[in-house]
């Protein structure tokens, strides 16, 4: 069950480059709102197109408030292309943080996401506790 929304937020991809598996390596930068603080997320993902078409992903990343305290995060999903050079991701992500103030309830929260990119490279993800 959904539980509440824990933050949402807008950014761009910064880099894409093909491994030599095949996989393609994204990282990103957004501006979010977690929890009612302000953050800045920088992340990289890898995706692989698997034979039905849709896409298979990993990642990790981290939010920084201004007052200098992190949560590292660690995701996976699946997606689809929805038009070329952008598309539309769903998964889990799970934090940890030493915070002992803004964002210590992300500790033990398994979070679920949905996450977009478009053709121009911005990005946009809200995510969810998942109860």
């Amino acid at each position: 069950m959904l539980g509440e929304m824990l933050g949402e937020g807008r950014g761009k991809i910064t880099g894409q480059r093909v491994l030599p598996d095949g996989k393609v390596e994204v990282s990103f930068q957004q501006s979010n709102k977690i929890l009612g603080v302000e953050t800045t997320e920088i992340g990289t993902y890898t995706s692989e197109m698997r034979p039905d078409g849709t896409l298979c992903g990993e990642g990790q990343g981290v939010e920084m408030t201004k007052d200098g305290e992190t949560a590292m995060w660690k995701g996976s999903g699946v997606g689809r292309f929805t038009r070329p050079g952008a598309a539309s991701y769903r998964g889990a992500i799970y934090y940890q943080t030493t915070s002992k103030k803004q964002l210590a309830r992300l500790n033990g929260v398994a979070a679920v996401f949905e996450y977009e990119t478009d053709e121009n490279g911005n990005t946009s993800g809200k995510f969810w506790e998942w109860k």
